[in-house]
């Protein structure tokens, strides 16, 4: 290593930060069917989850790869420009978990990255190839895929199963959701927290700390994995029970669906090399495997605020970042500024968080919990879901704690 400067060490520090938050932010994406259903306790999922994370992390550099070297110009690049597309991200990824609703903190990065890439250097600096046939198109595709797997996978389980013994049939879905449940989040380990270690080395280089075209150096592969494992730990209780309970009302044999359709998409996706959204996958495969099932429904509303948030996503967090490489650029007081910003608005964020605690002692309680102000807002311009019951959305996410009619559990 040739040098480690001061605004270097900032943006490494802040690269782990962000891979805390994608952490505890997409614990729900392996691990909210199963507690769901009862499958794991949550404590337990989240132990599990992190674990595997942790593996994940040294299975593959093939994502970490597409950042550091496809994405944008690495040989036009400051570290200051790192940090501010990291600021972005975090905050986008904060804000949509105090609201509970998952998207993707892949794209927040990918986004960050792009505003503050572009305001430091110009449109030049990205590479548009990279990012249609890497980033956009496996974002629409992915879901789509898993979603229609999930549904016809939920589909064909009931009807081998129709003829088994109905507690022993459970008791043997839940055990391969677990398995499943392990697969996704190997599979989350393989493919994000690789984007942190992508990011790092894209510093390292813009630093002059690591010579071009370099493969992420080992301890950036250990740091970046017990960085995800710990914020998986840690579980992201508000988006496990939107994923959960919010979006459809799962049996064990839709969750062995969904999980297994997302982990293989997921890890079809890291061995191309794709910058995918496991969120985006999930989410898809929760909602097919919702749908796989006679009298299944999904809750449109609330999947409608999600499709808002997924839209928002790059956008959002690549103004950020965009405003914040201008701040940085002003000199070493706008980068100090910038990180006083990022610390007092997360420091904020959680201490709204505390208004309203979710954790793993409520996270299945079917009470759902109380709109706060930034959920207001965003249901405030969604709208309304078309032709589904007609009834407000309060009462559609109530529904969860009601009890069910005889059709809405029958197999097929």
């Amino acid at each position: 290593m040739e040098s480690f400067s001061l605004i270097l060490a900032i943006v490494v520090v802040t690269a782990l930060a962000f891979d805390f938050t994608n952490g505890f932010h997409d614990t729900a994406n392996a691990m909210a069917t199963t507690i769901s259903t009862g499958a794991l306790k949550p404590k337990v999922a989240v132990a599990m989850s992190a674990v595997l994370n942790l593996v994940g992390a040294f299975l593959s550099v093939e994502v970490a790869n597409t950042i550091s070297k496809g994405l944008v110009d690495e040989t036009g690049i400051r570290p200051e420009v790192i940090f501010a597309a990291l600021v972005g991200a975090i905050l986008w990824n904060l804000l949509t978990w105090l609201v509970g609703l998952p998207s993707s903190s892949s794209h927040a990065l990918m986004g960050g990255l792009i505003g503050a890439a572009i305001a430091s250097a110009g449109v030049g600096a990205v590479h548009g190839d990279v990012l249609v046939t890497k980033v956009l198109l496996p974002a629409i595709a992915a879901p789509l895929v898993a979603g229609i797997a999930a549904m016809l996978g939920a589909r064909l389980t009931y009807r081998l199963g129709r003829k088994a013994d109905g507690k022993a049939a459970a008791k043997g879905y839940r055990a391969g959701q677990i398995a499943s449940a392990g697969l996704v989040s190997l599979a989350h380990g393989t493919n994000d927290a690789q984007k942190t270690m992508g990011i790092i080395t894209l510093a390292l280089v813009a630093g002059g700390a690591l010579a071009p075209d370099s493969d992420p150096p080992l301890w950036v592969i250990l740091s970046a994995g017990i960085a995800i494992a710990l914020g998986t730990y840690l579980g992201g209780w508000r988006i496990i029970r939107t994923m959960g309970k919010g979006l459809t009302d799962l049996q064990p044999q839709q969750g062995f669906a969904a999980q297994t359709s997302a982990a293989t998409v997921i890890l079809a996706s890291s061995h191309l090399g794709f910058s995918l959204s496991t969120t985006h996958s999930v989410s898809g495969a929760v909602m097919g495997a919702g749908l796989g099932r006679k009298g299944g429904v999904v809750r449109w509303s609330t999947a409608t605020r999600m499709f808002v948030a997924w839209g928002l996503t790059l956008p959002a967090a690549a103004l950020v970042a965009a405003i914040a490489e201008w701040v940085c650029g002003l000199g070493d007081w706008g980068t100090a500024l910038v990180a006083v910003f990022l610390v007092a608005s997360s420091a904020a964020i959680w201490k709204i968080s505390r208004r309203e605690v979710v954790d793993h002692t409520n996270v299945v309680d079917d009470e759902p919990e109380a709109s706060g102000v930034v959920t207001q807002a965003m249901a405030a311009v969604t709208p309304p879901p078309a032709g589904v019951t007609g009834e407000p959305a309060a009462a559609v996410a109530s529904s969860a704690s009601e009890p069910k009619a005889p059709s809405a559990t029958t197999t097929v």
